[in-house]
């Protein structure tokens, strides 16, 4: 390397979904090029899976993993716990501090702030990931949110950007940043680019994800009673997935009479869920930059999704395979084209080339390395 290793601290509220496997991937590949990471998040969410998660990368968290009770809400245990934990963040000596989400944000810009009170050259980045941006501009808490963002920026050396969508979106709620910006998408692995063998007896869809309304199981289901109206046969899903919504999923599932063709599972890797059926099904109400759309396009998996957040820089503007989110006539219907078509889906996948290029870990991680000196070079 030709610049100084750095110490680099990631802090982010639940390790679940999207954000926890983005900093798993900057974790293993920036161990890799020698610098020195850590880790702070909720100790509340997470089951077994995601403890299996964190295994694979203990070894390389030279900078340790704190894990502390931090709620989706903002309440004065937050400022408890961040007082917590900032004598030993303080100890770490940390050059770069990473916050993901709201939560993980505001914690990095408030402990990074009384760090660089004690001298510290410590720089502070905030990457929203959806997170505050999903809120109405109209509503009052999404009025109040943002007006918190625009304080915090004060604080921040360094806003980064994981779609364009998330970046107009900020732009248009929050304003345009008075403080340094930048887009990184988020990347994929060598790993992520092998093909999926579906098993023997694959079934017609895959939901995969939160279990919460936000990610659109709700719509799922209804959907896939609306595909077999339309194709006039019992169609058969897999659910996979964790969450606070999970149990009336179960119920309405039941209630519907579909528990013989609808199978739920807890939270699994990615590529094993994969295996389970013939197509995918993301039926989103809100996204940032979703890395289970990015999985799924890179294993060559036929996919339905939602026109929204940053999923139509993924698939294409036009691709024939998004629908408009929470519209479960629109995908039942595509749902059932899927069903009688067998190879349609594939030809909806964007141009494999373009895509590896565009997504990559090497260049989302590189690209973040050179942010963080950039900024450690002004903060000096």
């Amino acid at each position: 390397m030709t610049e100084q290793p750095l110490r680099i601290i990631h802090c982010f509220r639940s390790p679940v979904g999207g954000i926890f496997r983005h900093v798993r991937d900057l974790v293993n590949y920036h161990a890799e090029q020698g610098h020195k990471i850590g880790i702070l998040c909720d100790s509340s969410t997470g089951g077994e899976h995601e403890d299996k998660l964190f295994e694979t990368i203990l070894p390389k968290l030279e900078l340790g993993l704190q894990r502390i009770e931090i709620g989706r809400a903002v309440t004065p245990k937050d400022f408890i716990a961040a007082r917590k934990v900032y004598k030993e963040i303080k100890s770490l000596q940390p050059d770069v501090l990473h916050g993901h989400g709201a939560k993980g944000g505001a914690y990095v810009r408030l402990m990074g702030s009384f760090l660089r009170g004690s001298r510290s050259r410590v720089t502070r980045f905030y990457s929203p990931h959806g997170g505050t941006l999903h809120y109405k501009s109209s509503s009052l808490q999404g009025k109040a949110y943002f007006a918190v963002e625009r304080f915090l920026e004060r604080w921040t050396d360094g806003l980064v950007f994981v779609s364009d969508y998330e970046r107009k979106t900020y732009f248009d709620k929050v304003g345009k940043p008075t403080t340094d910006w930048d887009l990184v998408y988020n990347g994929l692995t060598e790993q992520d680019f092998e093909p999926i063998v579906d098993h023997d007896d694959a079934v017609d869809f895959l939901y995969i994800g939160m279990m919460r309304d936000l990610k659109g199981p709700d719509v799922f289901i209804d959907a896939l009673r609306v595909a077999e109206r339309i194709t006039g046969r019992p169609l058969k899903a897999h659910m996979v997935g964790d969450g606070p919504d999970k149990e009336n999923y179960q119920l309405k599932i039941h209630k519907m009479g579909l528990g013989e063709r609808i199978k739920m599972h807890p939270a699994m890797m990615a590529r094993e869920a994969f295996a389970l059926a013939k197509n995918v099904v993301i039926p989103s109400r809100a996204e940032a930059m979703p890395y289970i759309v990015l999985e799924t396009v890179a294993a060559q998996k036929p996919i339905i999704c939602t026109n929204v957040g940053g999923i139509p820089e993924i698939m294409g503007e036009d691709c024939a395979s998004m629908v408009t989110p929470g519209d479960a006539d629109a995908l039942g219907a595509i749902m059932a084209k899927a069903a009688d078509e067998k190879d349609w889906l594939k030809t909806c996948l964007p141009d494999r080339a373009e895509f590896t290029q565009r997504f990559s870990v090497e260049t989302m991680a590189e690209n973040l390395t050179e942010i963080y000196q950039k900024a450690g070079k002004k903060a000096a």
